[in-house]
């Protein structure tokens, strides 16, 4: 290959991983634009989604694709309960506290899967595991390619929910003003309440999706977590179409750092040499915090 054919294969792995990263943000973005509060066990609920998906392989051999309807009402629940009966009590408290909170519900899940399930690597084969399609000298891994349909759908139903129905407009009234939500008599608690389990089920989805082509273990969700912290900065955090835009975009960085930069993981510092850039320069991100 030359270098625009590299590049062109650079760009189009770094699109179908960033639709990835990009959904598995949207659930951080919307927990932060509704609840005010930065979830920094957001990849470990990914990391459930992905033993989940796991083990209806394994125990049930359901299609990765279909556990889907699993391990998304699976991380919703898990998220509505965390978020009743943890976050809510925090609301009101500094920053500080709410983020030690999420990171040792981060700790707490991590350890719990160490015991369950060990340290011990794990992932789906399925029958597209190796297919590939060629369009000229650029090759497209079909199941990257399915992820991204899979992960752009679930962004596209995630925003029309968020615009179309009761619940939707609901939690996006609590987003803008939360007393004034209260005033209107939405039950703010309980739309809090969903938020959250709407972006776990986001990270468990993203888990879901991923498992195929990723191996899944405990601590899996540590080496995601600083990548979607970038995308957040980069989008501007609270911002839903931001989120998506900056995941692309960083997974494109990424792709063409590794392809570019010698030395193995080196070229993953381009993804962070964006996050700098962006604090200096514009700090509340491309797209500013608009918002859910």
């Amino acid at each position: 290959m030359d270098i625009a054919q590299l590049a062109l294969q650079a760009l189009v792995s770094g699109i179908l991983i960033g639709g990835v990263y990009g959904l598995l943000t949207l659930g951080l973005t919307l927990v932060f634009g509704v609840i005010k509060v930065v979830n920094f066990a957001q990849c470990s609920f990914m990391m459930i989604g992905m033993y989940v998906t796991f083990w209806c392989f394994k125990l049930f051999d359901i299609n990765p694709y279909i556990s889907l309807l699993v391990s998304i009402p699976i991380l919703f629940l898990l998220g509505y309960i965390i978020e009743h009966f943890l976050i809510n009590h925090i609301l009101d408290a500094l920053h500080q506290a709410q983020l030690l909170l999420t990171f040792g519900i981060l700790l707490i899940i991590e350890n719990g899967a160490n015991f369950l399930w060990g340290t011990r690597s794990r992932t789906v084969e399925v029958t597209l595991s190796n297919a590939i399609i060629s369009v000229g000298s650029i090759n497209v891994p079909v199941l990257r390619l399915i992820t991204f349909a899979f992960a752009f759908f679930l962004a596209i139903s995630l925003f029309l929910f968020l615009k179309k129905t009761d619940v939707g407009k609901a939690i996006r009234a609590a987003s803008d003003d939360r007393r004034s939500a209260e005033l209107m008599g939405i039950n703010v608690r309980r739309i809090y309440n969903i938020a959250f389990g709407i972006g776990c089920a986001c990270a468990g989805a993203a888990g879901s999706l991923i498992i195929p082509f990723f191996h899944a273990t405990p601590y899996i969700g540590d080496v995601f977590l600083l990548t979607i912290f970038v995308v957040v900065v980069l989008g501007g955090l609270g911002s839903f179409f931001g989120a998506l835009i900056g995941g692309i975009i960083i997974g494109v960085a990424e792709s063409f750092g590794v392809t570019f930069i010698p030395g193995g993981t080196t070229g993953h510092i381009i993804p962070f040499i964006i996050f700098i850039l962006v604090i200096l320069l514009k700090p509340s991100g491309l797209f500013g915090a608009k918002g859910v």
